[in-house]
């Protein structure tokens, strides 16, 4: 068993201005859970190293050198700590995993190595929870290559990812089925995508040499095309050179760090929506706030933002910091080497409610260290996918789920299985509505740290024709809060939503013969047989 070295941080006191007791605010406990040893399970865990939350409930990660081969390792380590090597990278297999991992709906975990496989340029690999390792693609220079960051899964299954050399952008199936998407930047990319509710997926460059991201760097939105669009370009003053992703927050702003630039040339943290407008919350560097904010920003389940800097604070090993909902900044804890230095790695939030990272260097080796901050954070579930159709499967991981009584989808009840405590699949069901997915068990209810959107679907209508002024009945599900029925694209003037799987319409003037659309706030569906209209 490992090594745990807690402490306690951040314990204040309020008055209470009708007794002479004080009421204790909730501390943050720092935990240095387990201490790594190089040769045996991998070390020194760089950027961007991301921790993945399994079925089981464990965590599951890389580290960038040491091992067997000293390649770098795949790991799985319990919340206590208590860590057991998966898999110890030979070179041929890949070598130097420098991301991290992802889970996908399979249940399996995906990554990319730096360097090895056939041509020395990287690997794209699956692993299952038990070590079993494929790979999936070997990089050749020719379509890119040195990929650093673990590839995303997107709502339409597949996953995408950059590579440094080459500046790639690139779509790989879970069979493997590779395909290269474009050329976007002229230099490469290091933090790894994220998909915001638009559909969109978002990324940082850091800039350097040439291209559209030159010199500073630059956040990018790109399609599931590989369409590519910068949407924001640093110019030192408000940052440089971001390495780390960004993150979407409740508010649908995009939040991330750049460790370079600013006023005190130490780093920023940055607000930026969708389509470009910035805001500078934090200039790193006054004080002993950190410095060097590598790391990426958490979006956490209380409305604020959590990370770490891989330099500064009283050690110079590195901070953990804070951001509330207004942008108001909080030291939170100061690495000291001993229990964990340098954190180069983003930290995530599991699902009940504590926050891991890994730190690079520091614990009893000096190899790196996994830690826990909990700051009494409410348990929340995390959604595998955040959008579909009524009777589509919606995966879901938390815990407590041996007591579930009941999961909803908005206001409407869903059929689920409870496949083991931590993981749990639910159909959506046709009175689902658009917003948060709640799963009750004994230990009271369990809201999602994200938004479903529930898209409408027309699954029939009847009569199958009529003329204008006639009555339809459209079937389907997912049909609260339609806005709009049109009949061969002609609006519909009178509709009555019945409930969510069922709409009363009224045929229009200038309808012509097509198909039935259904438009709510979660998107517009139309039916795949054709409305005849009669004269």
């Amino acid at each position: 068993m490992p090594q745990r070295k807690m402490l306690v941080i951040g314990m204040f006191t309020i008055g209470f201005f009708l007794s002479l007791a004080s009421i204790p605010i909730v501390a943050q406990t720092y935990t240095d859970l387990h201490d790594f040893n190089c040769a045996v399970e991998g070390c020194s865990p760089q950027f961007s190293s991301f921790l993945a939350q399994g079925r089981d409930g464990n965590l599951y990660g890389t580290t960038l050198f040491g091992g067997t081969h000293n390649y770098g390792t795949v790991f799985k380590a319990t919340l206590d700590g208590t860590v057991t090597t998966l898999y110890n990278f030979d070179g041929t297999t890949g070598a130097y995993p420098q991301g991290g991992l992802t889970l996908a709906t399979d249940g399996n975990f995906y990554g990319t190595t730096e360097k090895g496989g056939a041509y020395n340029y990287g690997n794209i690999f699956r692993i299952t929870p038990s070590g079993v390792l494929t790979v999936l693609h070997t990089f050749n220079g020719t379509d890119g290559g040195a990929p650093y960051s673990p590839p995303l899964q997107a709502s339409n299954g597949s996953l995408y990812g950059l590579t440094q050399i080459s500046s790639t952008a690139y779509r790989i199936t879970l069979a493997g089925k590779f395909s290269l998407l474009s050329t976007p930047m002229a230099n490469g990319t290091m933090a790894p995508l994220i998909q915001a509710r638009d559909g969109y997926l978002y990324g940082t460059n850091p800039g350097g040499g040439l291209g559209p991201c030159a010199p500073y760097g630059c956040v990018f939105r790109m399609s599931l095309a590989g369409a590519f669009k910068t949407i924001y370009i640093f110019d030192n003053t408000h940052g440089t050179e971001p390495y780390s992703p960004v993150t979407q927050a409740a508010d649908g702003n995009l939040y991330g760090t750049a460790p370079g630039g600013g006023q005190y040339y130490y780093g920023v943290a940055f607000k930026l929506t969708t389509k470009g407008g910035f805001t500078l919350l934090h200039e790193f560097g006054n004080g002993n706030d950190g410095s060097g904010p590598d790391a990426g920003l958490v979006a956490a389940s209380d409305g604020n933002l959590y990370s770490a800097t891989v330099g500064g604070g009283t050690g110079n090993c590195g901070t953990l910091f804070r951001f509330a909902k207004g942008g108001a900044y909080s030291l939170l804890y100061n690495f000291d080497y001993t229990h964990g230095g340098n954190p180069y790695a983003s930290p995530m939030q599991h699902t009940n409610g504590v926050i891991y990272g890994l730190a690079a260097y520091g614990g009893a080796s000096g190899s790196g260290v996994l830690y826990s901050l909990n700051a009494s954070l409410a348990p929340f579930v995390a959604l595998m996918t955040t959008s579909g159709s009524p009777g589509q499967t919606v995966q879901i991981l938390g815990q407590g789920f041996n007591t579930a009584s009941s999961v909803k989808f908005g206001t409407g009840s869903a059929q689920f299985t409870a496949v083991s405590d931590t993981y749990m699949t639910a159909v959506i069901p046709a009175e689902g509505t658009s917003g948060y997915v709640t799963v009750t068990t004994d230990s009271g209810a369990l809201t999602s740290n994200k938004k479903f959107v529930v898209k409408p679907i027309i699954t029939g209508f009847n009569p199958p024709s009529g003329g204008v002024g006639s009555t339809v009945t459209i079937s389907g599900g997912g049909f609260y809060g339609a806005t709009k029925v049109t009949f061969g694209g002609v609006k519909a003037t009178s509709f009555t939503v019945t409930n969510g799987s069922t709409i009363s319409a009224t045929v229009p003037t200038g309808a012509v013969t097509g198909k039935i659309a259904v438009t709510t706030a979660g998107g517009t569906a139309s039916s795949k047989a054709l409305f005849t209209v009669t004269s």
